[in-house]
This record gives C-alpha cells, sequence and structure tokens, in this order.
C-alpha cells in the first residue's frame, strides 16, 4: 500500500515549485516518481500527427520524486502517514500528526 495515490493532495517540499500544492494525476511506470496538477511543467517539442494537427510546442508536467511530497489530510494540513487497521478489518492510511483517516 502506497504513501500517496492518485487524486490526493499533495505539497512540494523541495525544488523549483516548493510549497506549492497540487492533485496527483498519476505515476510513472516505475512508480518512483508521481505527476502532479499543474506542478513542474517542462516544454515538449511535438509534431503534428493526426490527434495534434498543429504540432509546436506544448507544456507537460514532469515527475516529481515521491521523498519530495507530503500528502494534506482533508482538511488540508501536511502530514506523514501511517497504517492502521479499522474497525472494518481493513488497512488503512492515517495521519500521524491530526488524528485523521487519509481515506
Amino acid at each position: 500500500m502506497n504513501r500517496i495515490k492518485k487524486g490526493d493532495k499533495v505539497r512540494v517540499l523541495a525544488g523549483k515549485d516548493k510549497g506549492k500544492e497540487g492533485k496527483v494525476l498519476g505515476f510513472t511506470k516505475d512508480g518512483s516518481r508521481a505527476l502532479v496538477e499543474k506542478l513542474n511543467l517542462v516544454k515538449r517539442h511535438t509534431r503534428p500527427t493526426a490527434s495534434n494537427q498543429a504540432g509546436g510546442i506544448i507544456e507537460k508536467e514532469a515527475g516529481i520524486e515521491l521523498s519530495n511530497l507530503m500528502p494534506l489530510t482533508p482538511s488540508g494540513k501536511p502530514t506523514r502517514v501511517q497504517f492502521r487497521i479499522n474497525a472494518e478489518g481493513k488497512k488503512v492510511r492515517y495521519s500521524a500528526k491530526h488524528d485523521e483517516y487519509l481515506d
């Protein structure tokens, strides 16, 4: 079970976007980096294709190392993640500091 999942709100801890927050859109193929909405944007030169008639320069999100991201609680506070067993016997993510479930 991962500490960060798709759809989570996260805060960037290091790099050019330090302090900014965004939503996780997905992960790279090896799972070591996350794509965060409108953060760590890079310019990509693309040639015209059937799906992209114009081609040109597009901006897209590049991966951010998972160690540089901290998940936010539902109330919007950054927290470290613990795992606990809830009342139904399922393993769930839990805020280490703010006494809230993340799932």
